[in-house]
């Protein structure tokens, strides 16, 4: 049976949705039956990759593709270190003006073209290109050259310190001999059919249906495990967990009901495993600055003293977080712990709205000024009930203060397309990754809030941008502290978000597969050791 059959049911209701996982996995791995399998990985995402090209892929659902089609010259490992990957080795000179990477020998792309230097400079003068429109420009602003000394040595220099470099450059490097030549990248045939030399190589990808990945048995460090590496698109998160209980797919991120409620059967115990930890990232609210509603610091001040992010945590998260009150990970050096953020004062907020002009002039419940009521739209992704539940509660604690929300769900790739790309909102719910390494730039210079940039609630500062700046280039650990903290203050002062919580990530995977680690890193820095005993193998190819 071919793929297209088995899935081609997918646009039907949800009742009939909860089958296709299924449906899917049988028709194309097929149910193992003899000896020398290997087995497949079935993972399910709510929202659809939508370029995998890597400094073009500023979602999650692409990023994570491209992390295991490409490599880069450096990686993360288990403990948060940088290591080598590409580079096995590298020379810090000149105060940190100029790194020299040692490359791998024997590399190849997945075409079997060997992998030299002309690829690293290759990728970094696309992504330095401002025609490029590369989301991540920030990061590499300081880059003054990049060359090729031998096809395994490769130079970078830098117009001053940068203090990130190590971490940043483990961006994906794309091969030049596919990409020379191609002028517009995201509509190049390789954005939607990668070639790199990470641990699997790209096979099939069905529009709104699923992605497949395969082994690259040539991996410089060792063939992956698993074989096979299949991504559904399940925008739904209760049709993920209907397809996880039935064995649909192997692995998804549980809700705070589905892992506290509803993973407490025999039948989870027996075939799931859970796992909790602090999650390197955090969700907010973020007003487009743009809008005159949003223009007066006040009113940020207000709406954020009116959310109670206890009552958030523990009604919405079932206590799987913890409030957040700036942009850095929550015990972490940078992270300021002596910020208080806006606890919940309504009477304040009310105060604070007032002071603005904000009145309710006709006794409605919703307050006015100049002829316009204090009514906007809050809007989020579809398939995340977390921030769904929490855009409910927020309406109820607005309206209090005589705030007026309409919430609006939409599908994440039209969510990405026409209202963040576009700037065309007024406020939205999201959530941000930490990096290892704290450089705020691509989120909050001004820099960043041009077209194609991450900073597209439109903040700006001129002290923020010169203390990044300033942190960019300072290699002194406690320096960097002192600066990224005092960044943490500003911008809570200037409330351009209301930060409400850290997550804690939920993972939940099959118990077949071994060698899981949990580490700092998370569950899934060693994915390519992950493995299934040979009487446990349920698919084969």
């Amino acid at each position: 049976m071919r793929l297209k059959r088995a899935v081609k049911s997918v646009k039907r209701p949800l009742a009939v949705i909860s089958v296709v996982a299924f449906l899917f996995c049988f028709c194309v791995l097929v149910w193992a039956s003899g000896a020398g399998t290997r087995d497949a990985f079935v993972g399910a995402s709510i929202g659809e990759a939508r370029i995998l090209v890597p400094f073009l892929a500023d979602d999650t659902a692409s990023a994570s593709i491209c992390g295991m089609v490409y490599n880069g010259l450096t990686r993360i490992d288990k403990n948060l270190n940088v290591t080598g990957d590409l580079a096995e080795s590298w020379d810090v000179a000149r105060g940190g003006m100029e790194i020299t990477f040692f490359l791998r020998k024997g590399v190849k792309w997945h075409d079997g073209e060997p992998f030299t230097s002309a690829d690293v400079v290759f990728t970094y003068e696309k992504i330095m290109d401002p025609g490029t429109g590369c989301p991540y420009a920030a990061n590499f602003r300081d880059i003054e050259s990049v060359t090729a000394v031998g096809d395994h040595t490769v130079k970078f220099s830098f117009s001053r310190p940068y203090a990130p470099a190590l971490v940043k450059l483990g961006m994906g490097i794309i091969p030049k001999h596919l990409f020379s030549g191609i002028g517009d990248m995201r509509s190049s045939p390789y954005a939607r059919s990668p070639v790199g030399t990470g641990p699997y190589r790209f096979e099939e990808w069905q529009r709104g249906r699923y992605l497949i990945l395969k082994a690259n048995y040539d991996y410089y460090e060792h063939s992956p495990g698993i074989k096979r590496y299949v991504q559904l698109i399940i925008p739904d998160q209760s049709v993920q967990f209907l397809e996880l209980l039935s064995g649909g797919i192997d692995s998804m991120e549980l809700n705070p009901y589905q892992y506290r409620l509803r993973s407490d059967t025999d039948l989870f115990k027996n075939e799931i495993e859970k796992y909790e930890y602090l999650s390197h990232s955090y969700t907010y609210i973020g007003y487009n600055l743009r809008d005159p509603l949003f223009s007066d610091v006040r009113v940020r001040q207000a709406l954020s003293l009116a959310i109670d992010p206890r009552e958030i945590v523990d009604s919405v998260l079932l206590g799987l977080g913890e409030p957040c009150t700036g942009p850095f990970l929550k015990g972490s050096a940078y992270y300021n712990d002596s910020v208080p953020g806006y606890p919940y004062d309504m009477e304040k907020a009310k105060r604070l709205l007032e002071d603005a002009g904000w009145v309710d002039t006709d006794e409605d419940g919703i307050l006015e000024k100049d002829g316009r009521e204090l009514r906007f739209v809050l809007a989020t992704n579809q398939g995340s009930q977390v921030r769904e539940d929490a855009a409910t509660v927020i309406q109820r604690q607005w309206a209090g203060i005589g705030v007026k929300v309409e919430i609006q769900v939409v599908a994440w790739a039209a969510f990405l397309d026409h209202f963040i790309d576009k700037k065309n909102f007024q406020a939205v719910i999201l959530g941000w990754t930490l990096p290892v390494d704290p450089d705020p730039d691509p989120i909050w210079h001004s820099r960043a809030s041009a077209p194609g940039g991450l900073n597209f609630v439109s903040y700006s500062d001129p002290e923020v941008d010169r203390l990044i700046d300033e942190g960019r280039a300072e290699f002194d650990p406690g320096e960097r502290k002192r600066i990224y903290r005092e960044i943490h203050r500003l911008i809570s002062e200037d409330a351009p978000y209301t930060f409400l919580f850290f997550p804690y990530a939920t993972p939940a995977v099959n118990r077949r597969f071994k060698g899981i680690e949990p580490a700092p890193a998370g569950i899934g820095y060693n994915f390519i050791d992950w493995y299934v005993p040979e009487d446990e193998v349920r698919y084969k190819f």
